[in-house]
Parts: C-alpha cells; sequence; structure tokens
C-alpha cells in the first residue's frame, strides 16, 4: 500500500481545530519541521499537544505558541522556552508537567493499547493529586504505584530519517528519542522523511517502526538541524 502525500499540507489536511497531537522530537532533534510549520500556515488552533518539550521561541512548537494555537501543553521539559513561560503564568496556557518516563510510557502503553500503566515515579508528589494509586509486592516488599492513563492523541506527526513508501521508518541517532513510541500511539501516524524509498528498498533489520502504524508518509525539505545548547571546551 503506497502511503505517499505530497507535502506537510497535504499531509495535515485533515487536521481542525481542538484536537490532540503527539509530537516526535528530543529538544530540536527529530522534530517533524514541515508538519509544524504546515500547522502554523493552516492556523488551527485550540491543540493539546503531547510533546517532551516546547520547543524554543521561535522553532519547534514554539511557532504555534506564539501564533497562540495551543491550548495545552503535556511535556516533560519546557525550561528553554520564554513565550511558553509567558503564557504559563499569564494563565493562557494549560500545562501538564509529566516524570520523562512517564510520558515515554503512556505513549507506548497507548500503542500497546494497553489503558493505563503504574509506575513509582510522583508517589507523593503533586503529580499523583487526584490519581489512583495501589500497592504491589516487589522484591518482597509492598510499594506504592501511580496509576496513570494511556494517551488518547488523534494524531501522531513525527519525523525520520529514511522512510519507503509503505510507512516503514528509520531514525538517526538522538531523533530516534520520543519518535518511535508516538508513532505507535496515534489514531492518525504522519512521518515527514529526509529520504523517501520504495518499498523493499530498506533493510528489514534496520527498521525502527514497522509501516502499519504510519499512515502518511512524505519526503520534507529545508531542515535546520538546529543545536539548542551548543557547548564547546575552552582552548
Amino acid at each position: 500500500m503506497n502511503k505517499t502525500v505530497k507535502n506537510a499540507d497535504d499531509a495535515i489536511k485533515d487536521i481542525g481545530d481542538n484536537v490532540t497531537i503527539m509530537l516526535g522530537g528530543f529538544g530540536l532533534c527529530g522534530i517533524p519541521e514541515n508538519c509544524i510549520a504546515a500547522l502554523v500556515k493552516k492556523g488551527v488552533k485550540g491543540l493539546t499537544c503531547i510533546s517532551n518539550n516546547a520547543g524554543v521561541d521561535d522553532f519547534g512548537i514554539g511557532l504555534m505558541l506564539n501564533t497562540r494555537q495551543v491550548k495545552k501543553m503535556i511535556s516533560s521539559y519546557v525550561g528553554e522556552n520564554a513565550e511558553f513561560e509567558r503564557q504559563l503564568l499569564s494563565g493562557e496556557l494549560e500545562v501538564e508537567l509529566i516524570p520523562q518516563g512517564t510520558l515515554a510510557t503512556r505513549c507506548l502503553a497507548a500503542g500497546y493499547g494497553m489503558p493505563a500503566i503504574f509506575t513509582p515515579a510522583g508517589v507523593g508528589t503533586d503529580v499523583a493529586i487526584g490519581k489512583e494509586t495501589r500497592k504491589f509486592m516487589v522484591d518482597g516488599e509492598e510499594k506504592e504505584f501511580l496509576m496513570e492513563m494511556a494517551f488518547d492523541a488523534d494524531f501522531a506527526i513525527v519525523k525520520a530519517w529514511k522512510g519507503d513508501t509503505q510507512g516503514n521508518l528509520i531514525y538517526r541517532e538522538t531523533a530516534r528519542n520520543f519518535n518511535p513510541m508516538m508513532a505507535m500511539g496515534g489514531r492518525v501516524t504522519i512521518a515527514e522523511v529526509e529520504i523517501l524509498v520504495e518499498a523493499g528498498e530498506l533493510d528489514p533489520d534496520q527498521i525502527h517502526t514497522p509501516g502499519i502504524y504510519v499512515h502518511r508518509i512524505f519526503q520534507g525539505s529545508n531542515y535546520e538541524k538546529r543545536i539548542e545548547q551548543r557547548t564547546v571546551r575552552k582552548k
């Protein structure tokens, strides 16, 4: 089955207002730049975005924050975006901060069809307020775990290095972060890739996301590949 579409505009054409979207990436690495630009261009509003981070002021999800398209951010790290901070403190933006491992596992749970997970992260903290806890025997000792629900995302938008026309994906290095698990978790998964090849050209042993999870794929362009924080040694 050929799942290719022409470009980002075609890929996100049915994304409307008030939907929930998973967006892959870690910092500024492996983010779906073309799809984010298309969403900004389209001007959809009221979005709930599930992402490890909120980008920076002029890049990534930060572009949608600048245009007030995001209603709620569900993230684990948001420290690099001044506009995000301003909207949070002013009450313009709803924010749910989640431990990074919990964020990842809730994405995986969505992909696996599991309704919930139990994790020790957040027990006894503000993260646990209003949530169910249960006790389990671990290594002969009773321990308390917090129940976290799997995400329910209308769309997942991911970025891969290489893909084929059937939607099989290969990620490179740090870009293999939240992208694979988010590709599994959306009702509709959209993948943009740097290199698009015909079905059968990828080594099956190298595929990270099987095409069964991907509904649309296109070859992106003009990737900036920014470095979020450049650190160098003194000579």
